[in-house]
């Protein structure tokens, strides 16, 4: 399953939605990984082969969207996206970590495995 490029509204109707809820409630019926990323940027670029392979590797498992920083502002904004590559990783029944910078294929991995499923 490739990556699913995701809107502002996706995001409020598919993972949380953000104008209504005050305490986080996952929607989602699996984990997720949110690449948060912009066409311009090089560790973005490096990144997303990477998150393809493990799309693949774990798609009954994981979903992985990704959201363009340049287009969806607004969730860029409410995740105060500072720096990029930033992935969301989304577990079913915990709150949801931010990490920053681009993770090499093992570390994702490794957190796919311990946090996510």
């Amino acid at each position: 399953m490739p990556t699913v490029k995701l809107t502002a509204e996706q995001f409020k109707n598919e993972v949380f939605d953000y104008t209504t809820e005050k305490e986080w409630k996952f929607k989602g019926d699996k984990p997720a990984i949110i690449d948060f990323y912009a066409d311009w940027c090089g560790p973005c670029k490096m990144v997303a082969p990477i998150l393809e392979d493990l799309s693949d590797d774990y798609k009954d498992q994981v979903i992985i969207y990704k959201v363009d920083t340049e287009v969806e502002r607004e969730l860029s904004s409410v995740f105060q996206i500072r720096s990029i590559p930033s992935m969301l990783f989304i577990p079913m029944d915990k709150q949801p970590i931010m990490q920053a910078g681009a993770l090499p294929k093992d570390a994702l991995k490794n957190v796919i495995e311990k946090e996510l499923i």
